[in-house]
């Protein structure tokens, strides 16, 4: 297939380098109007050792992207995993390997495992958090405060979630600093400022979740990290002590990383759009939560792999081509969202692909995320209400993360 009209030869929104200067929301826009299933060639350098063909169809619609979220018959994650990369270098049997994730998972053995994810995310749960969180959030603006100005990322909006990761597995807060170095490690291999070896990184958390899992086994607390290890009272099973470890990996990316960029992008959202910030601060709808998530879109983009020869859209996708699910697009679709351009805290209704859709694999931790930025927001706007940039937000470098490393801010006036 050609290129779109207006989107350059070569065109990979999988590009770490092109989003790093921003998402392409005037390709995607294009995209959109011309050729909304749209083939990716990739280069010679990314198809070397390629998992799932040669490229793959960029799916940019809120339509098709919901439609292929909730189709586990025709698609799957496990084929070859939920994760898009511009120059895949992974081998089948660490494709293999990284299954034992919910998000490679197909059903029934996803079914099963988020069953069991799911006891540590009831509402309950959630709710037995409020009250936590809002004392942490003070705190952490006390510290803010206490600074004057500094770096928002790293201070404020990376904290709470990482406290409340911490709270969740019970690991001692004086380690969640741990948790946000192993994490970014693993998630910035696509940035030169961040240093480490990423499977080294995931190998200390998985040594860590170990640990924390037979510290359960010998003493049970109530906490999430004993409910998964251990069947409840109506059998339901366990978590093995891989599918655990990798389950700590997933909370501690999706948990710190999505939220942080989340609250990030929605406080750079405030400082462009001061206008909504005026009214947060007087009239706090609810909306401000999904559409700071909606504006945020932390992970831009998933990718399934077919089974079937199944038609998205007016294109037919052959069984084993793969398809880029792109939130970062159907989130801006002007045919679901008016002036989707504009950040618009009173936005409603709001549906949003930025949990995945509501197929499978919608985001299990969705209801924590909205409580985190809910309360941060609230907080901030309480008790920073004069808060201001100081200097141009510095993006990361990534293929499918949205992500802000830093935000130089002053706290108080």
């Amino acid at each position: 297939m050609t290129a779109a009209p207006n989107v350059p030869e070569g065109f990979d929104p999988t590009d770490p380098d092109l989003n790093q200067a921003g998402i392409p929301h005037d390709q995607f826009l294009e995209l959109r109007k011309t050729a909304p299933v749209w083939w990716v060639e990739q280069t010679p350098e990314a198809r070397a050792g390629m998992l799932g063909g040669n490229g793959f169809y960029a799916v940019s619609k809120h339509a098709d992207v919901a439609a292929v979220s909730k189709n586990s018959k025709d698609f799957s994650s496990q084929e070859n995993g939920a994760i898009i990369r511009f120059a895949p270098d992974m081998t089948r049997e660490q494709v293999e390997m990284q299954g034992i994730m919910l998000i490679n998972q197909d059903p029934p053995e996803q079914t099963r495992t988020r069953q069991i994810i799911s006891r540590g995310f009831t509402p309950r749960s959630i709710n037995a958090m409020h009250e936590v969180l809002e004392e942490r959030a003070n705190n952490i603006v006390d510290d803010a405060i206490a600074k004057g100005s500094g770096d928002f990322v790293s201070e404020v909006a990376a904290e709470l979630p990482l406290q409340a990761i911490a709270d969740l597995l019970g690991v001692p807060q004086e380690d969640r600093g741990k948790l946000f170095d192993w994490s970014n490690t693993m998630m910035s291999y696509d940035d030169p400022d961040f240093e480490g070896s990423p499977d080294e990184a995931a190998a200390e958390i998985l040594g860590y979740a170990m640990g924390l899992a037979e510290q359960r086994r010998q003493d049970p607390k109530d906490d999430i990290i004993t409910k998964l290890i251990n069947a409840d009272v109506d059998g339901h099973g366990q978590l093995g002590e891989d599918e655990f470890g990798y389950f700590v990996i997933m909370l501690s990316v999706a948990g710190n990383e999505t939220t942080r960029n989340a609250i990030t992008h929605g406080m750079n959202a405030f400082f462009q759009f001061p206008d909504q910030w005026e009214l947060f601060k007087k009239e706090r709808p609810a909306s401000m939560v999904d559409e700071v998530i909606r504006w945020a879109t932390p992970v831009t983009v998933f990718q399934r792999t077919a089974i079937n020869d199944v038609m998205v859209g007016d294109v037919e996708v052959k069984k084993g081509q793969r398809v880029g699910l792109y939130y970062a697009s159907a989130n801006h679709d002007e045919d679901v969202f008016e002036n989707p351009d504009v950040f618009d805290i009173t936005r409603t209704p709001n549906p949003h692909l930025s949990f995945g859709g509501h197929g499978a694999h919608y985001c299990v931790g969705a209801n924590l995320a909205r409580l985190e930025v809910e309360i941060m927001f609230n907080t901030l706007a309480d008790r920073l209400p004069d808060i201001t940039q100081l200097g141009e937000a510095k993006r990361l470098r990534h293929g499918w993360i949205n992500g802000i490393k830093e935000l130089p801010v002053q706290y108080t006036a």
